[in-house]
This record gives C-alpha cells, sequence and structure tokens, in this order.
C-alpha cells in the first residue's frame, strides 16, 4: 500500500502520538500510529510504503537510533525518508545521521506540519 501522503507514526508516549496523528490527519494525512520501533518495523515490512515516517528517539522496547539503524540496513526500506522528534538534544543540531530532519520536542504543530510536508514531497 502507497498513500501519496501516508505517513507512519511511531511514538511510545500515547498523548503526542494521539495529538500528532490527529494533527496530520487534519491535513489530509493518512497516519498509522505505533507505539514502537519493533512495531514499526513489522508494519514495514509487510507491503506498506509510507511517504514518511515520524520517529521519536527516545521509546521503551526498541528506541528510535535501533529503528533507523535497521531502517537503514534493509535495502527496500533504506530510502524511507524519517524525521526525528526528540527532547533529548536541545541543541538543535540533527542527533542522528540516518535521520532527514530534526524537530526538538517540544515543538508547534506548525513545525511538524511543515518539516512533514518539506520530507513527504520529496519521496
Amino acid at each position: 500500500m502507497t498513500a501519496s501522503r501516508s505517513i507512519l507514526l511511531i511514538e511510545d508516549d500515547a498523548g503526542i502520538r494521539e495529538s500528532v496523528a490527529e494533527c496530520l490527519e487534519s491535513e489530509g494525512y493518512v497516519v498509522t500510529p505505533v507505539s514502537n520501533g519493533v512495531e514499526g518495523l513489522q508494519w514495514l515490512r509487510r507491503p506498506h510504503r509510507p511517504n514518511l515516517i515520524v520517529l521519536d528517539l527516545v521509546m521503551p522496547v526498541m528506541s528510535g537510533a535501533q529503528f533507523l539503524s535497521e531502517l537503514r540496513e534493509d535495502p527496500g526500506l533504506r530510502d524511507l525518508p524519517v524525521v526525528l522528534m526528540t527532547a533529548a538534544s536541545p541543541s538543535g543540531t540533527l542527533p542522528i545521521p540516518q535521520a532527514n530532519a530534526y524537530l526538538p520536542k517540544p515543538f508547534h504543530l506548525g513545525e511538524l506540519l511543515a518539516v512533514v510536508e518539506r520530507h513527504s514531497a520529496e519521496r
């Protein structure tokens, strides 16, 4: 399944996951929310290809860094763009080089939409 505006959202915090999903869906995106990297990889290894992955960095079960490492090693998945959202690095620099963009938490929903629009359009 490939939708022109589909997003895989990987976030362990249910409140943030719900808010981000609602925001993106209100802009016409088709969002698949999952709570950790293992669930995200399982979903991707079926015939699903989103335009973009929005990924939390700090999560139980599988961290965002571990998820990105596995994603980039998989030839069928490595080209998927990833927006990393985290409160872990307030410097504003990209803390994980495998990510296409970095969105520091807390962020305004307008910032989220701008980053998602830019990176989902690249695919």
